[in-house]
This record gives C-alpha cells, sequence and structure tokens, in this order.
C-alpha cells in the first residue's frame, strides 16, 4: 500500500485539537524555539530562527506545533535491552545484500538537488524523489508499505516504510532528509555528509530485508525525517502522532552524518538517549562494523533522536566521529561527494542493518 495512511490522517486531526490549547504566536509568521529543557520558549520568524540559530550551528526544537510533546514521556512504557547482539547469523545471512556501489550511486544522485532545505521548492522535490526510489526498493517485497508523512507547517514531506511484523511493537531506522547552507538558507547545499549519507545507511538496510523478504517479530519502520535543519520538526510531528495514538516504538537509531572520520570510529553519542539502549549499540557497532566504538555528547535538540526522546521514546543515536573529528563542510556548499567518506558510510549501513535485525527481537 503507497499514500497517506489513515493514520497519518488521524494525525492531521490530532495537530488540530492539540493547537486549540497551544501557545498562540503574538504575530502571524512566528515560531516558538526552545535551545534547553528549561527554556521557556521564544518567539522567532523564520528569517531570525535562521540567522540567530541555524547560520550559527545553535541546537534548538521548533516546537510550534508540538508544544505537548514532552508532556507523553510521564506515561512511557518501560523497555530492556539485551547487553550485546545475538542474532549474528541471521545478519551475516543479509550482510552480502548490501552494495556499496548501489549506495554511492543514490549519493550521487541524491546530492544534486541544489539544497534540500526544508523551505525550498528542491527540498520538496527532493522529498518526492526519495519517496518514490523507497517506493522502488520496496516493490520487491509487496508486504512492505512506503508512505509519506505530511506535516502542518510545509511542504516538504516525510517517508516512512513499515515492513510489519508479528507484533504491534515497533522499532525503527530513522535519518533526516534534509540539508542547508548556513551561510544562505536557500544557497547550494549539497547535503552529501549532513545527511544524505545517513539517508544512504538506513536505506540500504531497507534494500537488504526487502529482497529477501525478511519477516521480524517486532514490526520495522524507516524513517526519513523532513525539516531536521529547521528544529527537527518532521520528527517532532511524527513521534507526537506516535505519542498520541498510544504506538508502542520499542527502540530508535539515528544515523545522523556518516561519510567523515579521522579516527576510523563510529560515536555513539550518550546525552538525551536511552542508556540501555546506547550501550547495546556500542556492542552493535563492535559486532558489525570495523570501526571502533567511541562516545560523545552533543547538546540539546542536537538531532531526530533528541524528538524520541522527548516523547519518551527510547532512542539512540550514532555519528560519523566525535564531533571534534567530525567534517568541517558541514552546512557549507563543500559537503559534496568529494569530501564525503562512501566506506565510511558502508559501515554504518551494516550497522542499520545489524541493529534493525537485533531489534526485531527486542
Amino acid at each position: 500500500m503507497h499514500g497517506i495512511s489513515t493514520l497519518l490522517l488521524a494525525a492531521a486531526a490530532l495537530f488540530a485539537v492539540a493547537s486549540a490549547a497551544a501557545q498562540k504566536p503574538p504575530a502571524p509568521g512566528l515560531r516558538l524555539i526552545k535551545t534547553s529543557p528549561t527554556d521557556a520558549g521564544t518567539w522567532l520568524s523564520e528569517s531570525a530562527k535562521f540567522d540567530r540559530l541555524i547560520s550559527k550551528r545553535i541546537p534548538f526544537f521548533d516546537v510550534t506545533d508540538t508544544q505537548d510533546l514532552e508532556a507523553y514521556a510521564a506515561t512511557a512504557v518501560e523497555y530492556t535491552f539485551p547487553a550485546a547482539p545475538r542474532h549474528q547469523r541471521q545478519v551475516a545471512r543479509l550482510l552480502p545484500q548490501l552494495s556499496v556501489d548501489r549506495m554511492r550511486g543514490f549519493l550521487e544522485t541524491y546530492t544534486q538537488f541544489y539544497t534540500r532545505y526544508y523551505l525550498s521548492d528542491s527540498g520538496v522535490a527532493a522529498a518526492d524523489w526519495l519517496y518514490e526510489y523507497v517506493v522502488r526498493v520496496a516493490s520487491v517485497d509487496p508486504k512492505i508499505r512506503v508512505e509519506r508523512f505530511v506535516h502542518p507547517a510545509f511542504n516538504q514531506t516525510s517517508v516512512i516504510a513499515t515492513v510489519p511484523g508479528r507484533r504491534a511493537k515497533t522499532v525503527v531506522n530513522g535519518a533526516h532528509l534534509d540539508s542547508v547552507n548556513g551561510a544562505d538558507k536557500f544557497g547550494r547545499s549539497p547535503g552529501a555528509d549532513d545527511n544524505a549519507s545517513g539517508t544512504a545507511a538506513i536505506l540500504e538496510s531497507l534494500h537488504a530485508l526487502a529482497s529477501t523478504h525478511f519477516r521480524p517479530l517486532n514490526t520495522l519502520e524507516f524513517h526519513w525525517y523532513a525539516a531536521e535543519e529547521g528544529g527537527d520538526l518532521g520528527s517532532r510531528d511524527i513521534f507526537r502522532a506516535y505519542a498520541a495514538a498510544s504506538r508502542p516504538i520499542g527502540a530508535f537509531l539515528n544515523i545522523d552524518m556518516a561519510g567523515y572520520t579521522t579516527q576510523d570510529a563510529i560515536s555513539v553519542v550518550l546525552d538525551n538517549a536511552n542508556a540501555a539502549l546506547s550501550a547495546f549499540v556500542q556492542a552493535a557497532v563492535r559486532e558489525y562494523t570495523g570501526c571502533r566504538v567511541v562516545t560523545d555528547v552533543c547538546g540539546y535538540a542536537c538531532s531526530d533522536h533528541a524528538s524520541a526522546n522527548a516523547s519518551g521514546y527510547p532512542s539512540a543515536f550514532v555519528f560519523e566521529d566525535q564531533f571534534e573529528a567530525s567534517t568541517p563542510w558541514s552546512h557549507t556548499v563543500n559537503d559534496s561527494m568529494a569530501n564525503l567518506n562512501v566506506t565510511h558510510v558502508f559501515e554504518f549501513a551494516k550497522l542499520a542493518l545489524g541493529f534493525i535485525v537485533e531489534a526485531s527481537y527486542f
């Protein structure tokens, strides 16, 4: 089944109900911005949001349409996780389905969009192209559903692919699909590393499952989020809709930037994440990749895992290296294929596959 699901249509109604009790902007076009858990929020225009925050690389949530998201954490379900991977044989049978050449071909095309900034026409077109690409990947397995998630405040859509399991409990691989030029919001932004790399890594893991008609115990989802660069907008919308519908999300792995390393490492980011799940992910990195494990912290709202965490869903976040050793080209015109380590991205594809197979049994 392709298109907008009943759940997503219901989500639009939930947004409308929530908006009735939410703070209203003091003037049309303003957005409610938070830069810390204790921040009461500041109303900013889109231009001010870019100039004061995005261009200066200051992480933030845009909570305008999801002001009640954090309230759902109070009723969140507690999940437990194994200390280490247990399904190595099953993962080993699937790993040969991954292709670094196919992944490179995807990246070369996806980075040709002038920018994937969420308010740009080319950003909308990129999301539409990605949806069609995911539909083609999923078409070899008729049980896989691919849907657009339509957002209330902007035209760029998120993309969700679902591999149905025998349980309603759902585990998720996610990455943001958009990009931005920090000097000019509508300027050239190939976004090869940030975040075509994460987009490609989880897409490649879906390839492996679709081509083998993998039948999981837990339901599996693959999320490509719109508008992460605008304040984690896409992921907040989705996790708010899931929380409002009491969707049982048992684990979420976020991949944001996977294509640059100076230490042959994968970093597991420990703040605003579930400690037990993050420990499992560290073990999965050791098991399923050739990279060493490092850890780091990134602060409030630095990527989409923080949206899941804010809603009470267990999340983990992997990054290309420690932040001080990461790419110097993010949010610039030079975040291009010429500066992308595709071999390192492929390590994240292996991790994404290993994680989602393991998590299918959580």
